[in-house]
Formats: C-alpha cells, sequence, structure tokens
C-alpha cells in the first residue's frame, strides 16, 4: 500500500512537472512572439548581423515591443547601460504602458465619492504589463549564438552589470553554464600589499583565470525585501549591478529569471574608501531558492560564503531543512531574517545571523560588509570559473563539439608557444615578419633616396636575398595556423581565431604587467633626474634601461595580428620571387589573401599598416583587397580614418559606435592602421551611394613605445597616410592639454596641406573626449573658438613647411567650427574599475554617428578597387622626401586616362565627319559647282554631328561613377572640344581654298580645254569620215591618227607657252655660293650626306669651334685680319683641336648634354620654320620661284647667328652648310610635289597629249561606223572611269582609317596606348637606327609606325577585308551612276526630236552625279543626231562593266595616288597631341591633349639619360641613371649650360621647363630601358662617341633582362 502511495506520488509529481514545463514554454513562445523573436530561437542572433549600420537609435524616444530586442542590442553594444530601461511604446491601446488613468462613472454626489473612495472592489479593467526588462535581456541572450553571446556578456560587464552563471534552458530546463561568453572579459583591480597603503600592487587578468572569494545570496521563501538591491550596496551604491523590483521599468510579471544565477566582481581600487581589499565574486540565485535546487546546491558548494534570506527562523518551516544543512557545512553561512529585528549575531565560528525587520538597508549593509570582512580575512575557499566546467549535473556551452575542434587546434599552437620565454616568441616563430620585415623596410625605403643606379642595383640584389631568406625561413607555428584557417569550417575557424587570442593573451598577460609596471618605475625615474636637471652618467644609464624595457615590451606584445603579419610577409616573399622567376606553380601561399579576405568580410579587422616596420606591405594588401573584390564584387566603401594620439579612446570610441573589435587596452594600444568593413544595412541603403563603411583605426600619434624613435617623422607619414584613405577623417583629442593638442593639431594640419596640393579633398571632425562639463554651451563655444585659433596658427606654419599659402585652417579644408567640432563627455561615470560608462559618452557615440552618417550620405565614395590604388599612391609617395611631388594619384589617373580615351573617340567623330564634308565639296568645287567656302557654312554642315558630341560629353561627365573627379577636367575639355572643331573647320576651309585657288588659276586652261575637245572631237570624226573604207586595218588606221595627232597638237597649242621642268639641287648650289661658301665645302658635304640625318646626330662636339669666332661667308678677308690680330693663341687652339686627340677629348667632355640638346632644338625649329614659311608659296597655283628657297636660307643663317650669339662657343662654318642642305631636302620634298600639281594643271601640252588614247578610241569607233550614241557612251565611260576611281578610292581611304582605328589595338585609344604599341614595335624588330629616330625625332618615329602598320593592314594582314571595303564603294558608285543614267533618260523621252536634247541629257546626267563624281561635261555639238537615249543608256551601261571589273580587282597601291590617304588621316588623329620631352631624359608626354595645361607632363616611366647623350661634365663618361631616380638623390644639375647647379630634388625650382613636368621618382624595374641600354651599348657609345664607365657603368643585373621581359614591362607600366 506505500509502494503504491508512493508511486502514485511521484506520477502526481511527474505530471505536475510536465504541465509546469508546458506552461512554461507557453509563456516562454507569448514572450518571444511579443518581442518578434520566435524565429530567432531557432536561427540565432550574429555578431555579423550587428557589425552594420542601421536607422539611428534615438535614446529619447519610447520603442515598440518589436523593436525592443533590436534597441537593447544596439544600445548596450554603445555602452548605454539604460539599455536596460528602454520606455516601451507599445503597438495596440490594451497593452499601452502610459495608459490614462481610468475614471468611475458615478453619479456626482460627496455620498457617492466617499463610498468610491472607501471601495475596496478591485477595477476589472486590469491591463497587462509590458515586457519585463530582464526578460527582454535573457531573450535576445537565448535568442543569440554563442559569439554574439560573448559580445553581450562582454559589454554588460563593461557597463557593470551582473553576468549570468547558470540559466536554465528554454525548451528542457536544464541547467547551462555560459562560460565561453565569459572568455573575453579581463578585470583590472589595485591592492594595497602594506597597511598604510605604501605599495599598490595592480592585478588584471581574464576573469574566468581569477581565482577569487566568491559569496552566494539566496532567497528562501517570498520577501518584501529586495536582496538584489541589498546586494547592490555592497558592490556599488549608486549602480544597480544586479537588477532588483524598484529598477526602472520593472514589473512584478517577471518570466526568464527565476532560476537564473547572476555574477558580478567587486573590484577595488586601492584606495582607503574601497567597500573591500581585494576582489570578490558576488553570486545571486534569482527566484525561490527552496524550488531551485540544482543551482542552490552548486551556488552552496561552491562559494566562499553563503548568505541567506530568510522570512522566518520557526522550526518546521519549509526553509527549516535548507537552513540545517547549511549551518552544519563547513562553509560561513550569514543568514538574514526578514522577521527578525535583532542586529548582527555570531552564532559559532563563521555562522551568523541578522534581522532585518525595521532597520534601514543602510545598517544592515555595513553589518554584513563588516561580517563579509571578517569572514574572508581568514582562511576560505576560492572560486574560480572555470572549475564551473567541472561541475556535474550542468551543461557548458565550452563542451560544445565545435568550440571544442575550435579549442584543440587553438591549443597545438599555445602549447608551442610555452615552450619559449613570451619575448622570445616572435623571433622564434615568427621570423618572416620580424628582423627581416624590418631590415626589407629600411632598405626598400633607401631605394628611394640613391644617388645612382649601381646603389639602386645592390640594394635590389639585397632585397632579394631577405626575400629568398624569407621564403626559407619556416615555422610550425605558422603552418598549424594556416592549416587551421585552411580546413576548419566557418564556425569552428571562428571558435580557433578566438580561442587563439583567448589563449595568447592569457600566456603573456602576467609579463606584459611586470614589464609595464617595470617601465613605469623607470621612466618616473627618469623625470624626476630630468627634473633636477642631472647631468650625471645616472641619467643615460637609466634612458638605456628605458630603451631595454620598451623593446622588451614589443617583443613580449603578441597577438593574432602579429600571425597574419606573418602570412602577409610570407605571401609577399613567394610573390615577389614567383614574379621574377615567372614560376606557374603556385603552393598554398598564394591561398593567403582569399583566407584574410574570408575573415575581413565577417568582420575581424585587418592592418594595413604594420606599426613596427613602420611600412605598408602593398602586395600583401593589395592582394587581399583584390580577394575581397572577387567575393562582393568592387562595392562602394565610405572611408573613415581615425587619427589621435596613444589612449585617446579612439578604438573604444569605434567599438562602441560600430561594433568593432579594435583592440583598446591601454598596455596594448594598436600598433599602426587596421582596416574593417561595416556594412550598409538594407533599411537605410537606399540613402546611400555605398555599401559599406571602411573604419581605418590607426596607432596612437606620440605612442609610449615610439617614445624618441623618430616620433615626429613616423606621426606625419600616419596622419598623412590615414588622412588620405579616409572620405573623411575623425581627429580625436583627449581632454582639453594645450600642449598636447598643439601637437596633434600640427601634424594633422599639415596632412590636411599635404591633400589640397595633390588634390585630395577629405572632410574632418574634430572630436573632444573626456570633456567635463559638455552642457555648457557658453564654455563650448570658447574651446570651439580656441580650437579654431589653434588651427588657423597650424594652417600659417604648415603653409611655410609645405610652401603653400593659407591664411587660415579653412584655406586648407572646408571646416565649419560650429559644426565639425563634437565634445564627448567623460567615459566612465566615476572612478574605475568600479563605474559603469556615463551614459552621455553614448548619446555623445550616437549623435556622432549620426552626423558622420549625414555627412556620408552626401558622399560617393570609392570602390574597393579605388581604394587599393589610393593605398599604393599615398604609400608609394610618403616613402619619398617629397610627398607632393611624389604623389601620383592612380586612380586619378586611369579616370584622365579614359576621358583622353572618349575625346580621341569624340574628335575621330568629328574629324570623320569632316572628311566626308570636305570629301563632297571638293568634288563640288572640282566640278565647278562651287567657287567659295565660309566658315558659316562648314560649321552649319558639321553642327548635328557636334551636336552629338556635346550631348554625350554631358553623358560621360554627369551619369559617370567618377563624376567628382571628373568635373575637374570638364570645362578644360568642353574647350578643347570647341578649339578643335574650330580649328579642324579652318583647316578644311583652308584646303579647300587652295583647290579653289588651283582652280582658279587653271580656269584658263579649264577654258582651253573644253575647245580643245571639242576640236579634237570634231576632228576625229571628220578623219574617220575620210578613211571610212579603211575601218578594218588597225595599222592603217592608227598610221594615219598618229601622222595627223602631231599637226593637230601643234595647231592647238600653237599659243601656249611650255612649263619648264625646275632644278633645285642647282639653285641651291647657286644659293651657297652665293652666301660666300666654297663650292669644294658644299660638294663634300653632299657626297658625305651626313646632312640628311643632321637631327639625329649623336654628338655635334665636331661642329662646335671653342672661341667666339666663326668664318661668316664674304668675310674671308676680314677673318684673315682676325686671325693675324689674335696672334698664335687660335692657331694654336684649332691646330691643337684637329691633331691631337685629347683637346679634342676635352671639347667633348666641356660640351655639356644641355648644350647637343639646344643644337638639336635649333635644328629642328629651323627646320619647322622653314617648311612653314616655303608651305605658304602658292607654288601649286602660281608655281616656282628660286627666291623662295633664297629667303629659307637667308632665314637659317640669321637664326645661326642670333643662337651662336647667346653661348660662349661658336658652331663651325660645316655645320651652316650642313643645316642649309638638311633645310633644302626637307623643303625641296614639298616644292617639287607642289611644283608637279602647277604642271599638270596648267600645261596645256600635257593636257592635250594625256588625251590622245581617248580620241582615238573615237576615231576608231567613227570609222567602224558606230553610231554617236555609241561614240558618246564610250566617251562618257572613259571620262568617268578616272572618277571613279578617285571617289572609290578617297571613300575607301575615309572606311578603311575608320577600320583600322577600331580593330588595330595600338590606335583604338590613347596616347599611352600608341606610345606602348610604339615601344613594342621598336623592341621587336631591334634596329638602332629606328630606336634613335624615335629617342630624338619621336614623331617622325610614331609616323613611320603608323604608315608601317597601315600598310600592313592594307597590303598584307587584312588584304581581302580591304578589297571588301573597295568593292562596296565601287558598288555604291555603280548604282549612283546607273540611277542617273536611269533618271537622265526618262526626263529627256518626252524631249526627243527636239533641238539640244543630247546637251539636256547631258546636262541632267551631270548634275545628279555631281556630289559624288568630278564628271567634267562633254560637248554634244558633234552628238546632236542623237534620238535613242535608251540606246545610248545601254551602250554607256555596256561600256561601265568592264570599268566597275576593273575597280573590283584594282591594285590597292593606286589609293596612294589620291588626295586621301588612311595613314595620313590617322597620323593627323594620333598624332594631334602633346610632343614636349623630359628635360632630362627627353621622354616624350603621353597626354593625348597638345596644350594641356594646367595638368604637368608625364610619361609613365622616364629612361637613362645617357640614350640622349648625357654625360659627366669634364668626362666622357655617359649617364646611365634614370631621372626618376637622381629627383631623390642628393645630386645636383647644370641648366642651360650656366654655372648655376640645382639640386635634383627641387628640379622644378630650375624654370618653367623643369616646372612643368612631374617627375616621380620611381622604385620600379624600369626593364625596358635597361634592356635597351644593354643591347644597343656598342651603338649608343659610337653615336654619341662617349662611354657607359666610371659613374655611368651600367650595373650588372641590367643584363639579365631579356626582350620578352622588357616588352612584357611595357604591360605593367603602360596600363
Amino acid at each position: 500500500m506505500d509502494a503504491s502511495g508512493n508511486m502514485e506520488k511521484q506520477s502526481e509529481e511527474t505530471s505536475e512537472e510536465i504541465n509546469r514545463k508546458k506552461q512554461y514554454q507557453r509563456e516562454t513562445e507569448t514572450l518571444l512572439g511579443r518581442l518578434h523573436l520566435q524565429d530567432k530561437h531557432q536561427q540565432k542572433f550574429s555578431p555579423a548581423e550587428l557589425l552594420k549600420i542601421y536607422p539611428p537609435v534615438n535614446q529619447d524616444q519610447e520603442t515598440s515591443e518589436k523593436d525592443l530586442a533590436h534597441a537593447f542590442l544596439q544600445r548596450l553594444m554603445m555602452l548605454d547601460y539604460r539599455a536596460r530601461y528602454i520606455p516601451v511604446r507599445q503597438d495596440s491601446a490594451e497593452l499601452s504602458q502610459s495608459k490614462p488613468v481610468p475614471e468611475l462613472d458615478t453619479a456626482e454626489t460627496d455620498d457617492d465619492d466617499l463610498d468610491v473612495l472607501f471601495s475596496t472592489r478591485k477595477d476589472k479593467s486590469k491591463l497587462k504589463a509590458h515586457v519585463h526588462p530582464m526578460d527582454v535581456q535573457m531573450a535576445v541572450f537565448h535568442c543569440s549564438d554563442s559569439f554574439l553571446k560573448q559580445n553581450m556578456i562582454t559589454k554588460l560587464s563593461q557597463c557593470q552589470y551582473a553576468l549570468p552563471l547558470l540559466v536554465p534552458d528554454l525548451v528542457t530546463m536544464d541547467i547551462d553554464c555560459p562560460l565561453w561568453t565569459f572568455r573575453q572579459i579581463t578585470k583590472t583591480w589595485k591592492i594595497s600589499e602594506i597597511q598604510d597603503n605604501s605599495n599598490i600592487v595592480t592585478k588584471s587578468m581574464p576573469i574566468c583565470k581569477a581565482e577569487t572569494p566568491m559569496v552566494s545570496f539566496l532567497r528562501l521563501g517570498s520577501l518584501s525585501l529586495s536582496k538584489s538591491q541589498l546586494l547592490n550596496t555592497l558592490i556599488n551604491d549608486r549602480h544597480s549591478t544586479f537588477f532588483h523590483r524598484n529598477c526602472p521599468g520593472s514589473t512584478k510579471s517577471r518570466h526568464l529569471m527565476d532560476g537564473v544565477a547572476e555574477i558580478a566582481w567587486y573590484c577595488p581600487a586601492g584606495k582607503p574608501n574601497d567597500a573591500f581589499t581585494d576582489c570578490i565574486a558576488f553570486c545571486n540565485l534569482h527566484g525561490d531558492a527552496l524550488s531551485i535546487e540544482k543551482q542552490r546546491d552548486i551556488l552552496t558548494e561552491k562559494s566562499s560564503v553563503n548568505v541567506v534570506f530568510a522570512p522566518t527562523m520557526e522550526k518546521g518551516g519549509k526553509s527549516t531543512a535548507v537552513i540545517s544543512a547549511l549551518y552544519k557545512s563547513p562553509k560561513p553561512l550569514i543568514i538574514l531574517i526578514a522577521d527578525n529585528d535583532s542586529g548582527a549575531v555570531k552564532m559559532k565560528d563563521g555562522k551568523y545571523k541578522m534581522g532585518l525587520k525595521d532597520r534601514t538597508q543602510s545598517e544592515v549593509s555595513v553589518e554584513l560588509k563588516e561580517i563579509i570582512e571578517t569572514i574572508l580575512s581568514g582562511p576560505h575557499e576560492s572560486f574560480q570559473l572555470e572549475t564551473m566546467a567541472k561541475v556535474s549535473g550542468i551543461r557548458v556551452d565550452e563542451d560544445d563539439k565545435v568550440c571544442q575542434k575550435g579549442k584543440s587546434a587553438a591549443m597545438k599552437i599555445v602549447k608551442l608557444l610555452q615552450t619559449k620565454d613570451v619575448s622570445t616568441i616572435k623571433d622564434t616563430f615568427l621570423p618572416c615578419h620580424g628582423q627581416l620585415w624590418h631590415e626589407w623596410c629600411r632598405i626598400n625605403k633607401e631605394l628611394n633616396h640613391l644617388n645612382g643606379e649601381i646603389e639602386k642595383s645592390q640594394k635590389e640584389k639585397k632585397l632579394e636575398q631577405i626575400r629568398k631568406d624569407q621564403c626559407t625561413a619556416s615555422s610550425e607555428l605558422m603552418k598549424l595556423f594556416i592549416e587551421s584557417l585552411s580546413s576548419l569550417p566557418s564556425t569552428d575557424k571562428e571558435y580557433f581565431l578566438k580561442w587563439c587570442q583567448i589563449l595568447i593573451d592569457a600566456l603573456s598577460t602576467d609579463d606584459l604587467s611586470s614589464i609595464l609596471q617595470s617601465y613605469d618605475k623607470v621612466w618616473s625615474e627618469v623625470l624626476a633626474l630630468k627634473k633636477k636637471h642631472d647631468k650625471s652618467d645616472q641619467l643615460k644609464i637609466k634612458q638605456k634601461e628605458l630603451d631595454r624595457i620598451s623593446a622588451k615590451l614589443q617583443s613580449a606584445t603578441f597577438g593574432l595580428e602579429h600571425m597574419f603579419r606573418e602570412m602577409g610577409q610570407i605571401y609577399e616573399a613567394h610573390a615577389s620571387l614567383q614574379k621574377q622567376a615567372k614560376m606557374t606553380e603556385k603552393t598554398d601561399w598564394s591561398t593567403y589573401p582569399k583566407l584574410a579576405a574570408e575573415l575581413m568580410i565577417s568582420g575581424h579587422p585587418m592592418e594595413l599598416l604594420d606599426g613596427d616596420a613602420g611600412h605598408v606591405p602593398l602586395t600583401w594588401i593589395s592582394s587581399l583587397l583584390d580577394e575581397v573584390i572577387k567575393k562582393l564584387g568592387d562595392k562602394k566603401v565610405f572611408v573613415l580614418s581615425v587619427l589621435g594620439i596613444q589612449s585617446s579612446g579612439k578604438s573604444t570610441m569605434l567599438n562602441a559606435m560600430f561594433g568593432l573589435k579594435f583592440a583598446v587596452s591601454a598596455g596594448r594600444c594598436t600598433r599602426g592602421a587596421f582596416m574593417q568593413l561595416v556594412k550598409v544595412s538594407e533599411e537605410i541603403q537606399k540613402d546611400f551611394q555605398f555599401d559599406y563603411i571602411l573604419v581605418v583605426d590607426t596607432e596612437g600619434l606620440r605612442a609610449l613605445e615610439l617614445e624618441g624613435n623618430a616620433t615626429l617623422h613616423h606621426d606625419n607619414e600616419l596622419a598623412t597616410f590615414v588622412v588620405g584613405l579616409g572620405n573623411m577623417t575623425l581627429i580625436n583629442i583627449f581632454g582639453e592639454n594645450p600642449a598636447e593638442m598643439q601637437d596633434v593639431l600640427q601634424i594633422v594640419v599639415q596632412a590636411f596641406m599635404r591633400m589640397k596640393k595633390v588634390k585630395l579633398s577629405p572632410s574632418c571632425v574634430f572630436v573632444h573626449q573626456n570633456v567635463t562639463d559638455i552642457a555648457a554651451a557658453e564654455k563650448n563655444m570658447d574651446g570651439k573658438r580656441r580650437l579654431q585659433d589653434k588651427l588657423d596658427q597650424m594652417a600659417q606654419l604648415a603653409a611655410k613647411e609645405e610652401v603653400c599659402e593659407a591664411q587660415c585652417f579653412s584655406d586648407v579644408i572646408a571646416f565649419d567650427v560650429k559644426k565639425d567640432v563634437k565634445y564627448f563627455a567623460q567615459l566612465w561615470e566615476g572612478s574605475p574599475p568600479m563605474a559603469p560608462p556615463n551614459p552621455g559618452y553614448s548619446e555623445s557615440v550616437q549623435e556622432l554617428k549620426n552626423f558622420i552618417l549625414s555627412k556620408a550620405s552626401q558622399s560617393a565614395g570609392i570602390t574597393l578597387s579605388q581604394f587599393r590604388s589610393t593605398i599604393c599612391d599615398l604609400w608609394t609617395a610618403l616613402m619619398n622626401e617629397n610627398f607632393v611631388f611624389s604623389f601620383k594619384n592612380t586612380r586619378e589617373i586611369a579616370v584622365y586616362r579614359k576621358l583622353e580615351v572618349q575625346y580621341g573617340n569624340w574628335t575621330w567623330d568629328l574629324r570623320n565627319n569632316m572628311l566626308a564634308i570636305e570629301n563632297g565639296l571638293y568634288k563640288e568645287i572640282k566640278s565647278g559647282k562651287r567657287d567659295k567656302v565660309e566658315l558659316s557654312f562648314l560649321h552649319k554642315e558639321i553642327n548635328k554631328t557636334f551636336g552629338e558630341i556635346e550631348k554625350a560629353m554631358t553623358t560621360h561627365f554627369d551619369d559617370n561613377s567618377d563624376k567628382e573627379m571628373l568635373v575637374q577636367w570638364r570645362g578644360r575639355f568642353e574647350n578643347k572640344i570647341k578649339e578643335f572643331l574650330d580649328e579642324h573647320v579652318k583647316g578644311v576651309k583652308r584646303k579647300l581654298d587652295e583647290v579653289i585657288e588651283q582652280k582658279i588659276a587653271c580656269k584658263k586652261l579649264d577654258d582651253k580645254k573644253i575647245e580643245f575637245e571639242k576640236k579634237l572631237l570634231q576632228k576625229s570624226k571628220e578623219l574617220a569620215h575620210q578613211l571610212k573604207d579603211k575601218a578594218k586595218d588597225e595599222e592603217e588606221l592608227e598610221k594615219q591618227f598618229n601622222s595627223v595627232w602631231r599637226v593637230w597638237v601643234r595647231e592647238l597649242t600653237a599659243n601656249t607657252k611650255p612649263i619648264e621642268d625646275i632644278n633645285l639641287e642647282e639653285d641651291a648650289f647657286r644659293i651657297l655660293q652665293e652666301l660666300g661658301i666654297e663650292p669644294s665645302l658644299i660638294d663634300q658635304s653632299r657626297r658625305i650626306g651626313k646632312y640628311k640625318k643632321l637631327s639625329e646626330v649623336g654628338n655635334y662636339a665636331h661642329y662646335v669651334s671653342l672661341t667666339k669666332h666663326q668664318h661668316q661667308p664674304g668675310q674671308e678677308l676680314q677673318d684673315k685680319e682676325r686671325e693675324r690680330d689674335s696672334g698664335g693663341l687660335k692657331r694654336c687652339v684649332d691646330y691643337m683641336s684637329e691633331k691631337i686627340p685629347k683637346v679634342g677629348n676635352f671639347v667633348k667632355g666641356y660640351f655639356l648634354p644641355e648644350e647637343q640638346q639646344h643644337i638639336r632644338s635649333l635644328i629642328k625649329d629651323v627646320e619647322k620654320q622653314s617648311l612653314d614659311k616655303t608651305k605658304s608659296k602658292p607654288v601649286a597655283s602660281e608655281g616656282y620661284r628660286s627666291t623662295y628657297l633664297q629667303e629659307v636660307a637667308k632665314h637659317v643663317k640669321e637664326r645661326v647667328i642670333d643662337f651662336e650669339s647667346k653661348k660662349k662657343y661658336a658652331l663651325k662654318k660645316e655645320f651652316t652648310v650642313d643645316l642649309l642642305l638638311y633645310v633644302f631636302d626637307s623643303a625641296g620634298t614639298w616644292l617639287s610635289e607642289s611644283y608637279k600639281t602647277f604642271k599638270k594643271n596648267n600645261n596645256a601640252l600635257t593636257y592635250v597629249e594625256s588625251k590622245k588614247t581617248q580620241y582615238y578610241n573615237v576615231f576608231r569607233s567613227f570609222c567602224k561606223g558606230n553610231s554617236s550614241a555609241v561614240v558618246l557612251g564610250e566617251l562618257i565611260c572613259e571620262k568617268l572611269k578616272s572618277s571613279i576611281v578617285e571617289a572609290v578610292c578617297n571613300e575607301t581611304a575615309i572606311d578603311l582609317a575608320g577600320k583600322i582605328r577600331g580593330s588595330f589595338p595600338a590606335f583604338k585609344e590613347n596616347r599611352l596606348n600608341l606610345e606602348k604599341h610604339v615601344l613594342k614595335g621598336l623592341a621587336e624588330k631591334e634596329v638602332f637606327s629606328d630606336f634613335i629616330t624615335y629617342i630624338l625625332n619621336p614623331r617622325t618615329q610614331v609616323e613611320t609606325f603608323i604608315r608601317e602598320k597601315v600598310h600592313k593592314y592594307i597590303f598584307t594582314e587584312n588584304k581581302d577585308e580591304v578589297q571588301k571595303v573597295l568593292k562596296k564603294n565601287v558598288e555604291d558608285i555603280n548604282k549612283l551612276v546607273s540611277q542617273a543614267l536611269f533618271t537622265a533618260t526618262e526626263k529627256v523621252k518626252k524631249m526627243e526630236g527636239k533641238k539640244g536634247v543630247a546637251d539636256k541629257w547631258m546636262e541632267e546626267f551631270s548634275s545628279l552625279l555631281e556630289k559624288e563624281l568630278t564628271f567634267d561635261t562633254i560637248c554634244c555639238e558633234n552628238f546632236s543626231d542623237i534620238n535613242n537615249f535608251d540606246f545610248l543608256k545601254e551602250e554607256t551601261e555596256k561600256g561601265l562593266k568592264p570599268i566597275i571589273e576593273e575597280m573590283n580587282s584594282l591594285s590597292l597601291h593606286e589609293m596612294e595616288e589620291f588626295r586621301m590617304q588612311p595613314d595620313q588621316i590617322l597620323i593627323d588623329q594620333l598624332c594631334h597631341c602633346c610632343w614636349v620631352k623630359c628635360p632630362f631624359c627627353a621622354a616624350v608626354c603621353i597626354n593625348t591633349i597638345e596644350n594641356h595645361s594646367p595638368d604637368k607632363h608625364t610619361v609613365p616611366f622616364h629612361r637613362p639619360s645617357g640614350i640622349i647623350g648625357w654625360h659627366t661634365k669634364g668626362t666622357k663618361d655617359l649617364v646611365s641613371d634614370f631621372c626618376t631616380t637622381l629627383v631623390a638623390s642628393d645630386r645636383r644639375f647644370l641648366r642651360d649650360g650656366s654655372d648655376t647647379s640645382y639640386p635634383y630634388k627641387q628640379y622644378h625650382t630650375a624654370g618653367e621647363k623643369y616646372s612643368s613636368w612631374q617627375i616621380t621618382p620611381d622604385a620600379s624595374k624600369l626593364t625596358y630601358w635597361k634592356w635597351f641600354v644593354c643591347r644597343f651599348q656598342k651603338q649608343l657609345e659610337d653615336h654619341y662617341e662617349y662611354k657607359f664607365q666610371g659613374g655611368g657603368t651600367i650595373p650588372s643585373d641590367w643584363r639579365d633582362h631579356s626582350k620578352e621581359k622588357a616588352i612584357e614591362s611595357l604591360d605593367e607600366l603602360y596600363r
């Protein structure tokens, strides 16, 4: 019976338990539903969801229940401890928290009012309470994954709140211990080791490791007194560490807190008023401990002291058994009795009781503190959080399989580390980024401060050797680390990284703490000695000791970032060597950037600048960002940079603002710069033009560890780098110390000044942290005024430093002191370590965040690829001494290059349209239909095309993603297009005017031509009639015609004077003789022929005389007298110059490279001016006069005399002779061609003779009895033939130019692209003379390149394609002629039988062709008998067929005879650009625009100055240095042959020729020209008559470059 009863009882209990669980789960579901978290219990919140930019949290307004969980999380992450007390706005009226007070509906009598007042009836309209604040916290906790839980608990700890230690599971009700969530928490406290507090010891450790006493608080039954509230008075009576019933927002309907045990730690500050003298853990079990047995047992077993709250102490009560058990336990026990009013009573050792009735909380708290202090001053058990993992009956989150897997992988690494002293870990296990990397950085920086190529070559070898050493330095640690990163799934990997950081931090905490204490002690001693002005060795000894401790501190600082650094260096080393060796096989190192990119995307910060080495690993960062781009796409980011002195709260602010993971502890200040991505959430994406905010946090300026180690330079570098990277820069200032502020402001203002000079325009916000009274508006305004004054002062100082004009800070950057300065409250509300964060701080963070987002919404941001190139640009420039002159904005260059391509397309469209207009007008002029062309008419014709181009330009500038950058060039390019159009229209008018002039000049002959043809036709007809009977005898006919033809020609040209040929060579000889030049000297120059390449002569020294005296033509007698007067000196010098080689060498050595350039420029200028002068003569219309050459000769002579007058040397007569012959040659070519045109257009005899075949055919046709229609048809076809050939060839030339430009890579884009292909072509052919032409006369070689490529395209590679274009144009002309024949015939049919019909037909036919063909009208007087025009049409069409067939197989070479040439069209288009040469190496500016001021001249890479003949003064040593190396050196150069020398570093001060160039120091390989110098060393030496020797010796490694590498290097540099 008893057994049966027990079973029933157990069954009842089980059933009751099941019902209780079901009820609990129903209530849980309801709660989660109210908070809109029902889905999140399965699909947990993750940190990634918080690492987003959400709509701003309004801290003053109520939040609806559905947003409560999110608002709680956001505010908690911002360190706002009021996240617990968020006012709730219920979504329905019945759940409203701020409900109106209900009114009772009663009659209005005093008695009724009193009845209501004393009524005990309860109001039935009881409203449902809002969600309990701790239910919100625990609901979010249960709905978060383990990583977010960890973040949450860490933030709660920072807010000085109690943390959940034991938590019932929502479904199973099993007890969980979230040990993992405590792993990131480190507590710091101070204790006094000696009675008088003279020795304060700071302890800092992970809280999981801390062994402290634990005091547990339990409640047995129900009490009116708040246990949690009393507990708070023990820890911090100003802050509710444990939530209690009297906290704002508390309700009775608490659901998730029952059974939860919370823990908090009291940490003393080492002060007399500390509540306790050592760190103590306080644990609070929520709910009735009588019904929560498991948690109660765990806590009482683990605690050092148990404090029990009991309603009464009556025996037999529910709590008796529990109290008895605790009383018998050896553990100290304090019982607080609710219905007892007595004070504290000690019952026996360690057992106390105390009444609570009628006593103040303050009284109880004081007594309780004393008892706890007494108990803990004796022997007691300690509690360590980690031991919870060993408690049976509970589930510990760290036992999860994924967590254990991550931990075991991390433990392998830690076990390795434990074998070494913490200060040697980095040297032992991370060899690549230690000494090797630091040495590499040092040498790499030196590459930008060299004195020549040999030194550069030596340093490059050292760099290569370091990379090899890095590749061979293996580390077991890194193998394990990479293996885990590569193989673990994402969650396991996250655990692995967390465990690594946790375990590594634990490993170094003690060492770091002791090192910092040692540093602090020695630093204090150094300061004391400095105050005493101690000059003894003691100060030096202490300073050395300080340096030693500082070095030890650096070695002991070890974290995950160092392992990622090592990864980066392993990657850089292998990538560098692979690039050189061109290996195709890649090992696991090639996956490192991908691994790092995955982590960066998931929210991990990645190091951008290595603070220890002071260097950016560009290869690693570029590859990492490339991988990010591969995974995300080339997303747009808004870059937010932060600057401030060390420990000024930057990282804390960023972590609070965006939920980032930057390191924040004072002893482990961020070293260098780290970057982290924060996604813009979908809710607000529409308000922004970018997808992410990329935050760059920096190492503090003036860092303690860097004291005395080139700090200022380091700070300037860092500031310039991060300011340049950021779309916005936050400048963080801690406190209001004017001295500290001044240091930071000076650095920052200089950085902004540099940005302005390189056309970068970031915005800035100043943040004043730790300001005592941020509410005082007047004080703030005064503070802002003082800041403005300081900034203005700093701007003026920086302006002097950077050689720039600026009177105030707003001259440097757009800045509004009223808006762009923010004040932050102190971080802590009270004194640490027990102080919670100041709520004002989180308000300041939120306000700043809103301000940043408001400004960011106006920015387009930049793409990740642009960010990557900006990093490279900034860092490359910072490596050089002069940042501003070294900076190259790759993004801006790329945008400009694309604009150049567009400009090329726009100008091509204009040119193409203008060519068509010109072609049409040319035909009209030649046909006599037009005798004038006005500019306005040409503009009207081109206007439609120009309008379309203007629209295309507007679209390009307005809709382009880079429109903010393009705007700087918009006005200039719009003007350039207009200038191009005006210039081109004028050019076309000029050409057409020449055609009109020629037409007018030929009018006399043209008039005769009609008469000639009329007579020839008549005579042919008459002769044919006479010889009709001999029509079959072809020989007889030809014989008769020939005999008569000669008579006809004499007859017809009897009154015209024949035009004779000209002999330019004889004229030139005569003119030179008239100038007094000896015939023998002229003959000698002609025979040798050296003058033909005068502009490409390597060394002009043999043309130079040291004395300022030269034979002038016609002055022989004066010369002899002067020689006699000057005594023997001149004869001696001349004799020695000719006979003794050493003197000749001296002349060459003295003769500076600059002078060589001046002579070459003289030759080019004289040639151009002479050619322009010659071309201005009307040779084609009026003929040639020998005075034209005389004018040229006079001009040349005057220019030579003028040149000599400005020099200290004279030019020999041989030079003048060669120059004259060279110019005559150049002008002679044009004169011959023009005279040929004149002769063709004006020689009647030539014209008549050219018609012989045509009229023989007419004669023969008449002889055969053919009708007039047949003869006229033949005559028409004969005349059409030449016209069709010309029209087809001209049209084909235009079409081919467009086709070649569109299909040939060299002609497609901009000037830069063309240059690359020209250089490739030169390397492939390896012809030295072509190289020399390119070096000395680049345009000539580029034109040759274009001609060769066009010739190759037409005659070799695309012959069939060209024939198709030709056939299409032939077909179009054929259709046009056929249509004209049909239309003309149809029109005259109605007129048949009338007089002059043939003339009408011919007139109509000619008019239909005049726009396309230059068809000369035929006089139809001899064809008046034609009456069947259909027959004429058929005969003409029959005659056209063989012409069309012949045209279809026309030799492409015939195209070369006509006015339109595809190569010339392309030359006009592609060579209409800048041709200015570098003053040092003569490399040609690659700007597509001819006059591109104010943009400076640039070229992707320069070349050794020796290739243009530069040599060291006083030697025969050619210069092997690149000017990009020289401009970073300490060497100097002489300008324009003067004795004034200028430092290469300040080359821009040497005059406009130099300042118009941007020559940036370049540490790249520059392979192409190195290969060229080695390949053609001998030819260069022979050409210039100097040697690559002495200081110009070619570095040996240059000879390792092959032609293939040289050509490849062009693709790398001409991007």
